[in-house]
């Protein structure tokens, strides 16, 4: 990502890679320690120069790296924000299920009963008007290493996944909606 944005001229084409990692706790520029995993753990932590907090991918999640030019539509990163998060917001709704996005607190929730729990998180870095990382959509995975952790850095905010929503699909098949929506929204 760094290189291919590093190496963008006017007349590169933006992209969405699309991707499942093998567990791995990944952590922003802004991390702080207290929210790194608490006790033993067999998952690295890495730093990233994507903004953020500290958050947990793994298999059964679709992660898209949106490599966006943002000086051709001349959006604002707020703006652009609210694109991704829309993606991941439409697809749910396509299945049935309401999810919002939240100005003060980036990312993708779902109400659960009584209570909030995030869905999909999102983590960017611009630089020279171009981004890169981008989003994750919790689908069929294991959600028990988000509990070592702060999640995005919000102590006990909860996690959930589309299985747990009632939605079959897999994590391949909601990927390619999920970069057809992102490809849609940002084209």
């Amino acid at each position: 990502m760094q290189a291919f944005t590093g190496a963008r001229d006017g007349a590169t084409r933006d992209e969405v890679w699309l991707t499942e990692h093998p567990p791995v706790y990944t952590v922003g520029l802004a991390g702080k320690a207290e929210h790194y995993p608490r006790g033993e753990s067999a998952i690295p932590v890495v730093r990233t120069d994507r903004g953020g907090q500290i958050t947990y991918h793994g298999p059964g999640q679709v992660v898209a790296y949106t490599l966006v030019d943002l000086r051709r539509p001349r959006w604002g990163v707020r703006d652009y924000v609210r694109r991704l998060e829309s993606a991941m917001i439409e697809l749910l709704a396509a299945h049935g299920v309401e999810a919002y996005g939240k100005v003060d607190a980036p990312g993708v929730y779902v109400r659960t009963g009584d209570a909030e729990a995030k869905i999909g998180a999102l983590g960017l870095k611009v630089r020279n008007g171009c981004t890169y990382h981008g989003v994750a959509l919790n689908v069929d995975m294991d959600l028990a290493p988000f509990a070592a952790i702060n999640p995005c850095g919000y102590p006990g905010l909860r996690v959930t996944q589309t299985r747990d929503l009632g939605i079959a699909a897999d994590a391949a098949d909601l990927g390619a909606l999920l970069g057809e929506n992102l490809r849609r929204m940002l084209g």
